[in-house]
């Protein structure tokens, strides 16, 4: 091997001399020679501080090179900086000069937290009085040591100039007084002064032997502070690199003698081409040369071990490194191990089975060893198995970290590594504020008032040979961590009161030399380490690509080549799922299989996949997580796993994107989230008896507290939703878990944790964080009493001692470095506080009887109240630093109905109609805050004190009341629009006046006058009895068909809310604009629309959240080119088939039978030869007469049964729908028109009434009496009426009420009636029909003309061109009885109306579809409600006509009101009743309070003193001056005695007249005119002014604000969060060692003692330096402009939307390029990189924005056709990847109809995820029918959107942005 080595080399491959090192002893003292040069030795003065056993035996030349330099410059005296890359080198170079000098060493390792004091004096008090104390650099001087400074990069900037001085001349002026003077000076002054003069004058000499050896890295290429200049130049450099490969490889062979020869070259090589120039520029941090001898140990002892491994446990690159990164690393392991690479599979196998051969000696622990896998607590699997084997082979030569994620079990495995080593564990938390001299000693008093240092737990464990867990490593920062350096590469360390610990040999060595006891080294303060002290550090796995100044938010890249060096790496790998199977099964065995393998399932698809959120679900399902849901689940065996993954991810609170992500991943993995319809009948009720707590189904037994004070009391309405949350916790409670409550502000968490507590029984503790918060706060607070420190402790360790529950609010706002310390305590029960006292649990039977512990008691537990993460509360995720050792509640705001009840609890008095009002409009603000439409999220908090206001002041109208919550967003012109629109659609009036009343006019009705009579004719007369056979046979059903029942949602708007009329509600059907309404019916507050072309039927409640659709195109067969034209009806049925409905086409005679509920469609075949109408199918459109059509008669469709005829026919069809059956009945005469006066008597037209037996029976021949009914009118006394009889547009089927019918004919009247409408009257009563023989009363209120003369001919302009087309009647009468408010109601067109006489003359009457004509009969009053004209209409004008005459068609609803149907599917619900309107009034009214311009008086009751006299009327003033206070005049206000108003003891009260000059409430409201024109013209002209800087037309202007406008709101929330992030990343941190501030508590000693620098302050933090500059977010939006864009714009304006989409890019993100670097992208059939901004170049203002929109249009509009979107997806992710940045996004916009172009999803979905760098995101414009759900589904989840309505585009934008701008907040 050297052979070869040799020849490779050539033969004077080394060309430097070689040195030899000689110790000569002469007679003047030892000599070291050097080469040539020599250094004279002298004794040390204190032998101890000379370093031992650094020398090894044979010297490498190289450092024979650096030795021989460093005695030049000792010669000269000159002071030294080796610089270098991290590692142990240097410092042994310089450790085994001194020690070959014989000289003493100060060694100081820098930090961050050295100041001043720790360089030159220090004061300690000692009896009451302050003295100084020497620091290592004045020691050093004064005694002649050298000072070894190490890390001088660390050291904050101010520190070193400190030793300037010092450094230059040897001088340095001390606190004390003292001076320090360099050796030359000191002697000559000596000359001429005495020793004693100069010690009065406080002169110091500085020894010529000191010097100063610092050791500092390279500062750019390494993390930390570059050398200020004058320091630098006070040194000598000398660069010692690591050592050349020959030295190495010699090292390298004393090592690993075993060891092949080729594989310790093989090694070096490596880790020499992992540190050479080439691999630093690629990124790669440097390779621990200095590990390599220990790893050679190993290699050594375990030859089989693949050379693999063993790097990686050096270099773990898989965590440290990038995707590049790796793959370079790899591709050097492949060059140097490619033999390896075969090997290594066989000998992963022989891996799990070696640690049982052979036997290794480690070092092991106190304690007697344990055998493995015999604790309970540890359940072995496989791979971690082989980790312990792994960590005792490095456990033998060298200190280790264990990296992996949260709750994977790194802390078990290190318990179990030392329990099966026999190691008692010494855990430290580290956290990221940690000082060094948290870390290694802390200040405290003695008894007496003296200060003294105490050792830290690191210290002790060091001397006591325990194991020492550094939990956390990843959390402190950097330049703390240093001080460990030292500690972990020689095991020596230097503390602050200048106690040394060394080596265990070395000790030893150092005893035998110098020949003294233990007792006489620990006075000098010398110690030993233990030898078998190890350190294990635990840490999260880096994050790769992070830059490490993102301090707070503790995800950074901290393993950086100085960390390399300090450690040996293992990574736990996650769990299999088998192993964490068995694990799962292990610990809790009783819990439900396959909800485990349902579990482990989900987990394992979610750990998976590359894609950031899969990821950041799956950390919270970490094995600790599972652990604790199958805990909970084998307690408890009928929960869902659902809610148990929904709670552990916290789901309610994710962003939009990663809640999609978790559901559609649970869907995946068929977890259902079981509905529980339980949860309704399950009572949610809280009892204690006999002491036993029962929430729910969970109980427990009360507590019996000791300090009862502490047992909260709140003021709590139980609702069911807090019950289930109680219940929950309580689950959780008695599973012995901590629990953390997040929720919004003002959900209730406090009062739920207080009444938790208070029906427990619990006392608590209370701990408020903010974000001042400390780690010392936290657990104890100090205070100096009589000059001794005195702790406090906090409520936590109160709690701890005591047993009280520890409620810790506001968990977010303290920084998540200080929170984290509570982990150990949670975890493993144990922490150190600050006065050295420990908490451990109270399970470890050492803690009794150890002094200065504190048990644990069992009793104790914590709850941690925290708001939700993210917008708008920005605190710190204390959920996902934290998140999974608590159990975590997400509580929400109550349901509607629980929030109701609630409410009721808090205002009994408050009408049930305003709670319902509040809880849906705060209902809508919540839901809206969840889609991030508007920031701030609404909550309880707010509502109950709303409720709470209008409890204590009733008359306070709520619109008023509101504003209480309101006004904070009153400035924000947005956001008051979504609010008063909000507030607005739930009928709040906020805004309106109390006098906007806009009722319609009322006219008078003529007089009622009796005008004929009625008779049926039953005599004997045999003609007129005509008798009508019937037949009855079941119906024949076809199907059932199960159709898609479709649900929309309903955006019902309130109508009243700016003013008070006679609409109710309004709401838009879902339906598109070719669709016709031609019929609806209601049933209870069920509404049903029958639409016709296609034929849909929609249902909806009246109150209700959601439209459900079914489109029935299917069941008919299409439309043909409107020839023709259906017309539907629909009946729905009563109980028991609520929900179904009867459909029935007029012109095929279809009857269909509707489930709304299953989606079912039945068709029923009434006639037996049923395929009669299809024998001639083209008769019917070909003939031109009109043919008479099939109608349904369902007056008594809520009897279920159901009455079909056909004009001009004379068959009749009874159909009853519950039996099945069909009656026919067959008729003498030829049918008209059919109505149903009741259940037992039809009517017919042509005046015929048939009577039918009340029991219809098969078996009955079943005939029907049919009876004429002639009419006679009063005026001509003979039979028939003159002209053509009258056919009625209405009959009521029922009577109206007695006292109605009294009140209509003014007359006492009781008797049977019916009401009935035609076209000549407004109505008329037939009083005794049907059910009196003689002859009926006809009473008529007479129209002045026929409704049917009125054509709408004249006025009638805009009814477009409907009057000309009308060839026949139309289909709908629109006429309705309201029995019970004695009113008749029809819809008719305007040009039936008498507008003049209900308009004034110079009012123009508003453009209505209709006006509803409600004829009330009560008040004999006629008013015309105007019905306003429906936002689109379908191009079918002539198809409408047949509808309707009217653009509405109206149905009754309930009993006070109408419902009606514009012909653009416009619902509007009317109250039409008096008594309705009015009693809604005075709610109306109430709500908007009593603001009616009264003045307010302001009186103070003051008793003013003067006694009151006898009363007079007083003296009149012949001026009348008005008068205030006295007792004098007459008509005074305030006076005492005289008549007058306000005052005390006058007779009466006398008001002279004087004008109140009060301005009313409208004058305060109305700005003068001209002051309003002034604003408007300020503002117009400064508007043109600005578009004359850009030069910009007005019409572009205009253009440009179209899109603008559209998506406003998006750009405001956007820029909000936007805002509200950079505010928060800016926020200012403390900086300790100040001057002035705030008393710093760490340092309250040093401020005893009289030190400057103890307080801290605000201030911004510079980043570190050295550390990467933060780099903007890139962005692309890849927008789709390809000629399909343009095509269907017209359809669903797409093109438009996403140009409103690009504007709403362009403008959010203006003026933050820093932050966001975006380009715009569009692809098409030209290509897929059409460029539309450019990144370097984005539009600055509207001008070039619109020029942006106008590319995009023109270009679709020009284009080719195709479609590029996949491989303009795959491009731009490829670009952008290469782009150095934050983080990358890329947002596709398109339409792409990927299966069209025979692109498979799942190809798409590959591509979106290609890269984990870049976070890809679709948004496909929907296409056609359920398309886009299927992509969505096969696309994963929230990285896929699909926009069925283009207006979501910018919202689904929106909320792209909000979750990816959080996820790095």
């Amino acid at each position: 091997m050297r052979n070869i080595l040799g020849a490779v080399l050539g033969r004077d491959g080394w060309t430097w001399r070689s040195h030899e090192v000689k110790l000569l002893s002469t007679s003047s003292g030892d000599t070291v020679t050097i080469g040539e040069i020599s250094y004279q030795l002298k004794t040390p003065r204190s032998p101890e501080l000379v370093p031992v056993k650094h020398i090894s035996d044979s010297i490498p030349q190289t450092v024979a090179q650096h030795l021989r330099w460093i005695m030049q410059k000792d010669l000269l005296g000159q002071d030294v900086f080796l610089i270098g890359p991290p590692g142990p080198l240097r410092r042994s170079i310089a450790m085994q000069y001194l020690e070959l000098t014989r000289r003493e060493v100060e060694y100081v390792a820098l930090s961050r937290d050295t100041t001043e004091t720790d360089l030159k004096q220090r004061r300690e008090i000692r009896a009451g009085t302050a003295f100084y104390i020497d620091q290592c650099a004045v020691r050093a001087a004064t005694e002649g040591r050298i000072l070894v400074l190490e890390g001088l990069e660390k050291a904050e900037r101010n520190v070193l100039p400190v030793l300037n001085n010092l450094l230059e001349n040897r001088e340095m002026q001390l606190e004390d007084g003292r001076f320090l003077m360099s050796a030359e000076r000191y002697d000559k002054l000596l000359q001429d002064h005495t020793k004693e003069e100069l010690d009065a004058w406080k002169i110091v000499r500085v020894s010529e032997d000191f010097r100063v050896i610092a050791l500092g890295l390279p500062v750019p290429k390494y993390k930390g502070n570059p050398l200020d200049p004058p320091l630098r130049s006070r040194f000598q450099a000398r660069d010692m690199f690591y050592l050349p490969f020959k030295d190495q490889l010699e090292l390298l062979y004393t090592a690993g003698p075993n060891v092949a020869a080729e594989r310790v070259s093989q090694l070096l090589s490596l880790a020499t081409t992992l540190c050479s120039q080439e691999s630093s520029t690629l990124g790669l941090p440097d390779f621990p040369m200095d590990n390599l001898p220990p790893a050679l140990q190993i290699l050594n002892v375990f030859p089989m071990l693949s050379s693999q491994q063993l790097v990686q446990r050096l270099y773990p690159y898989n965590s440290i490194l990038g995707k590049e990164g790796r793959t370079a690393v790899e591709g050097v392991l492949i060059i140097f191990f490619c033999q390896f690479y075969m090997i290594m599979k066989m000998l992963i196998a022989l891996l799990c089975l070696y640690p049982v051969f052979i036997e290794l000696q480690v070092p092991a622990g106190t304690k007697e060893l344990r055998p493995p896998h015999s604790s309970p607590a540890f359940i072995s699997t496989p791979s971690h198995a082989q980790l312990l084997a792994e960590m005792m082979q490095s456990h033998m030569v060298k200190d280790m970290c264990l990296i992996g994620p949260k709750g994977c079990g790194k802390s078990v495995i290190a318990r179990e590594f030392a329990e099966m080593l026999g190691y008692s564990i010494e855990p430290v938390m580290l956290y990221q504020d940690m000082t060094a001299r948290d870390l290694l000693q802390q200040r405290y008093t003695l008894p007496n008032g003296d200060t003294a240092w105490r050792p830290s737990p690191l210290v002790t464990a060091a001397q006591e040979g325990k194991l020492l867990l550094l939990d956390g490593v990843h959390r402190v920062n950097l330049g703390t961590l240093a001080v460990l350096a030292r500690l972990l590469h020689d095991r020596e360390l230097a503390l602050y009161d200048g106690t040394r610990l060394l080596r265990w040999d070395r000790y030893q060595s150092l005893k035998e030399q110098l020949q003294l006891t233990d007792q006489q080294l620990q006075e000098r303060s010398i110690f030993p380490i233990h030898p078998s002290f190890r350190v294990l550090a635990l840490a999260e796995p880096p994050v790769v690509g992070a830059s490490s100044s993102k301090g707070s938010s503790g995800a950074q890249q901290w393993l950086g080549p100085e960390l390399l060096t300090m450690f040996l790496y293992h990574t736990v790998t996650p769990l299999s799922r088998a192993e964490e199977i068995s694990l799962i099964q292990g610990l809790t065995p009783s819990v439900p299989k396959e909800a485990v393998e349902q579990l482990l399932q989900l987990t394992h698809s979610l750990r998976k996949t590359n894609d950031p959120t899969a990821q950041s679900l799956a950390s919270s399902l970490s094995t600790r997580q599972l652990l604790r849901i199958c805990r909970r689940l084998s307690q408890y065996p009928e929960e869902s796993i659902a809610h148990a993954v929904n709670k552990a991810c916290l789901s309610r609170f994710l962003p939009s994107l990663a809640r999609a992500s978790l559901q559609k991943n649970l869907a995946n993995c068929s977890i259902e989230d079981t509905p529980d319809s339980a949860e309704h009948t399950r009572s949610h009720s809280c009892t204690v008896k006999d002491g036993v707590l029962t929430i729910g189904s969970v109980s427990s037994p009360v507590y019996n507290p000791s300090e009862k004070m502490k047992v909260p009391d709140v003021l709590f309405y139980d609702n069911p939703q807090h019950m289930m949350v109680m219940e929950d916790m309580l689950k959780d409670f008695l599973l012995g878990e901590h629990l953390l409550l997040v929720g919004n502000q003002g959900v209730g968490k406090n009062k739920i944790v207080d009444r938790f507590l208070h029906l427990l029984n619990r006392p608590r503790e209370y701990l408020q964080l903010h974000r001042d918060t400390t780690v010392q706060t936290l657990t104890l607070q100090p205070s100096v009493r009589d000059g001794i420190i005195v702790y406090e402790d906090s409520p936590l360790v109160k709690a701890v001692k005591l047993g009280h529950i520890l409620v810790i609010d506001e968990a977010d706002k303290a920084p998540t470095n200080v929170t984290c310390i509570l982990k150990t305590l949670v975890e493993s029960g144990e922490m150190i506080l600050a006065d050295g006292r420990r908490i451990v649990s109270g399970s470890h039977a050492h803690a009794q009887g150890r002094p200065n512990t504190i048990a644990m008691h069992p009793d104790f537990r914590m709850l941690v109240l925290a708001n939700r993460p993210g917008f708008p509360f920005l605190g710190n995720d204390f959920f996902g630093a934290l998140g999974d050792i608590f159990s975590c509640h997400a509580v929400d705001n109550p349901k509607p109905q629980a929030e109701l009840a609630m409410l009721k609890q808090y205002g009994p008095n408050v009408p049930d109609a305003t709670l319902q009002k509040l809880v849906g409009a705060f209902g809508e603000l919540r839901s809206m805050a969840d889609q991030g439409t508007i920031t701030y999220p609404y909550s309880t908090r707010e509502v109950v004190n709303i409720v709470k206001h209008l409890q204590k002041f009733p008359d306070e109208g709520l619109a008023n009341v509101v504003r209480n919550v309101f006004d904070f967003d009153s400035y924000n012109k947005d956001m008051r629009e979504v609010l008063i629109g909000a507030l607005h659609k739930h009928g709040i009036p906020i805004g309106a006046k109390p006098s906007s009343v806009n009722l319609a006019k009322e006219l008078p009705l003529p007089e009622v006058k009796m005008s004929g009579y009625w008779t049926t004719n039953q005599g004997g007369n045999a003609r007129r009895k005509l008798l009508c056979p019937t037949e009855t046979h079941p119906i024949d059903i076809k199907g059932p068909v199960f159709l898609r029942v479709q649900g929309y949602p309903c955006n019902r708007q309130e109508s009243r809310a700016l003013s008070f009329s006679e609409e109710k509600a309004h709401w838009q059907i879902p339906m598109n604009e070719v669709n016709i309404i031609c019929d609806v019916t209601t049933k209870d507050d069920e509404l049903y629309v029958a639409t016709c072309n296609p034929v849909s039927l929609y249902a909806m409640k009246e109150r209700g959240e959601t439209i459900h659709c079914m489109e029935l195109y299917d069941v008919f067969p299409r439309t043909i080119s409107g020839v023709w034209q259906p017309f539907v009806t629909v009946a729905a049925l009563g109980s028991p088939l609520d929900g179904q409905v009867v459909l029935h086409e007029e012109q095929s005679n279809t009857v269909l039978h509707l489930d709304l509920v299953t989606g079912a469609v039945r068709r029923l075949m009434l006639s037996q030869d049923s395929d009669q109408p299809s024998t001639k199918p083209s008769s019917w459109w070909s003939s031109k007469e009109q043919q008479g059509g099939h109608k349904m008669c369902r007056d008594f469709a809520h009897k279920n049964w159901l009455l079909f005829y056909k004009e001009d026919g004379n068959h009749l069809e009874v159909l009853d729908v519950l039996e099945g059956r069909v009656h026919s009945i067959s008729l003498p005469i030829n049918l008209k028109t059919v109505f149903l006066v009741a259940e037992d008597h039809l009517k017919y037209l042509s005046k015929f009434l048939l009577t039918k037996p009340m029991h219809m029976g098969a078996e009955d021949s079943g005939v029907c009496q049919l009876h004429t009914i002639t009419e006679d009118s009063v005026s001509s006394g003979h039979g028939a009426s003159s002209g053509e009889l009258c056919v009625p547009q209405m009959l009521s089927c029922d009577q109206l009420p007695n006292e109605n019918l009294s009140v209509a004919l003014n007359q006492k009247i009781v008797s049977p009636n019916r009401l009935l409408a035609d076209t000549g009257s407004y109505a008329q009563v037939i009083v005794g029909f049907p059910d009196l023989m003689s002859p009926n009363e006809v009473y008529t209120f007479k129209r002045p003309v026929d409704l049917s003369e009125k054509k709408g001919g004249e006025g009638g302009g805009h009814m477009f061109f409907r009057g000309g087309l009308r060839s026949s009647s139309a289909k709908q009468t629109n006429c309705v009885s309201l029995l019970s408010a004695n009113q008749v109601v029809r819809a008719v067109p305007p040009y039936q109306v008498p507008l003049k006489e209900v308009y004034p003359k110079d009012v123009t009457p508003p453009m209505a579809a209709a006006y509803l004509e409600v004829t009330d009969l009560n008040s004999k009053k006629v008013k015309y409600i105007p019905v306003p004209r429906s936002m689109t209409v379908s191009p079918y004008t002539n198809w409408l006509s047949k509808v309707s005459d009217s653009d509405v068609i109206l149905a009754g609803l309930g009993s006070g009101g109408v419902v009606t149907v514009d012909m653009g599917g416009y619902v509007r619900l009317w109250e039409t009743g008096l008594d309705n309107l009015q009693r809604s009034l005075m709610e109306w009214r109430n709500m908007i309070g009593t603001e009616d311009g009264r003045p307010i008086q302001i009186t103070v009751q003051r008793d003013s003193g003067l006694d009151v006299t006898a009363p007079k009327h007083g003296k009149i003033d012949p001026n009348n001056a008005p008068h205030v206070g006295g007792n004098q005049w007459a008509g005074g206000t305030g006076g005492r005695d005289t008549a007058g108003l306000g005052g005390k003891g006058g007779p009466y009260r006398l008001d002279a007249g004087h004008k109140v000059y009060q301005v009313s409430q409208a004058e305060k409201d109305a700005v003068p005119e001209e002051i309003r024109r002034a604003a408007r013209e300020m503002g117009e002209k400064a508007f043109k002014e600005r578009l004359k800087e850009i030069d910009m037309s007005e019409y572009d202007a205009e253009t440009y604000e179209r899109f603008s406008k559209a998506v406003r709101r998006q750009v405001q929330s956007l820029r909000i969060i936007l805002d509200s992030l950079q505010a928060k990343g800016k926020e200012r941190q403390w900086l300790k060692n100040q001057a002035i501030g705030e008393l710093d508590d760490a340092k309250i000693i040093d401020g005893l003692t009289g030190e400057k620098a103890i307080y801290k302050r605000r201030g911004e933090l510079d980043p570190e330096l050295g550390s990467p500059q933060q780099k903007p977010k890139r962005l692309r939006v890849l927008a789709d402009v390809s000629g399909s864009m343009y095509r269907f714009n017209g359809v669903d304006g797409r093109l438009e939307r996403s140009m409103e989409a690009v504007c709403m890019v362009m403008e959010a993100l203006e003026s933050y390029e820093h932050k966001f670097k975006y380009d715009i992208v569009g692809h098409s059939g030209d290509g897929f990189d059409i460029e539309l901004v450019r990144a370097d170049k984005v539009p600055k203002d509207n001008k070039q924005r619109l020029k942006v929109l106008k590319n995009m249009h023109a270009h679709a509009q020009f284009c080719m056709s195709g479609d590029y979107t996949l491989e303009g997806t795959e491009a731009s992710i490829r670009e952008l990847a290469r782009e150095e940045a934050d983080e990358h996004f890329v947002v596709v916009l398109s339409d792409a109809n990927l299966e069209r172009y025979g692109i498979r999803p799942e190809r798409f979905a590959r591509v979106l995820t290609s890269d984990p760098q870049v976070h890809a995101f679709a948004i496909f414009i929907g296409s056609l029918g359920d398309q886009a759900e299927r992509l969505q589904k096969t696309l994963p989840a929230g990285r896929s959107f699909v926009a069925m309505d283009t207006k979501q585009i910018p919202q689904i934008l929106q909320q792209i942005f909000t979750s990816t701008m959080l996820s790095s907040a």
